[in-house]
């Protein structure tokens, strides 16, 4: 019972050193050591310490097979890895209009005075003007990427790009009706997945003549090949 309540106490410890403490014990104390984990009672209070002697788990399955990229895949993953921190596209500017705010509300049936009704904007808006929403700004995003332009890919290679989503989303700076943006994709991350790449961009929209971005967003996407 000393022996029990002893590693009891000192359970912790035991799971960090286990090994070093067997080799210390004397061939009559390993024996006991043996015994008492391998009691019923002994393995339900502390199977984390006979978990420890085992090889990890993995609990979501079987190991998976090594990820092998298609010869294109492979190409563009090399190139890519080469540019991370690195600017990669910068597009066209784009003029965000009042009848592009209008027809978005009428779309998401958003039509809050601050982006649809300018007269009123002038006279109780901090901004004096209509303000685009900020949902309208990252339906932009594939535009101002030119992730929707045929004739100007930004991965040629690729059979098929898919939006996976954004990790994270700002907005700095109120884009106010009538502004230019234009967006410009910093590669931050590109990872080799099952049939492709999985690239993260962070992408500022600039507006013309402002210092501030309108948003800075991080952007996931996938690369079929």
């Amino acid at each position: 019972m000393k022996v029990a309540n002893l590693l009891k106490h000192h359970g912790e410890s035991i799971s960090k050193h286990h090994t070093e403490l067997v080799q210390k014990m004397s061939p009559m104390l390993r024996g006991y050591w043996g015994e008492f984990l391998n009691r019923t009672h002994s393995r339900q209070f502390f199977s984390w310490v006979r978990d420890f002697q085992q090889p990890a788990i993995n609990e979501d399955g079987p190991i998976q097979e090594p990820i092998r990229l298609t010869t294109e895949a492979q190409l563009l993953h090399d190139e890519l890895s080469g540019k991370i921190g690195e600017v990669i596209h910068t597009g066209d500017w784009i003029l965000v209009d009042q009848e592009r705010i209008n027809q978005f509300g009428q779309v998401t049936e958003d039509m809050q005075w601050i982006h649809t009704d300018p007269e009123r904007a002038q006279s109780e808006s901090p901004f004096k003007t209509t303000v685009a929403h900020g949902f309208l700004t990252l339906a932009l995003l594939p535009k101002l990427t030119d992730s929707v332009d045929p004739d100007k890919p930004l991965f040629p290679t690729a059979k098929l790009v898919v939006n996976i989503g954004l990790n994270q989303v700002r907005f700095p700076y109120p884009l106010k009706s009538g502004s230019k943006v234009r967006a410009k994709s910093t590669l931050t991350k590109v990872t080799p997945i099952k049939k492709g790449l999985e690239v993260e961009r962070e992408i500022r929209v600039e507006i013309e003549g402002v210092r501030r971005p309108a948003c800075i967003a991080v952007s996931v996407i996938q690369l079929r090949f």
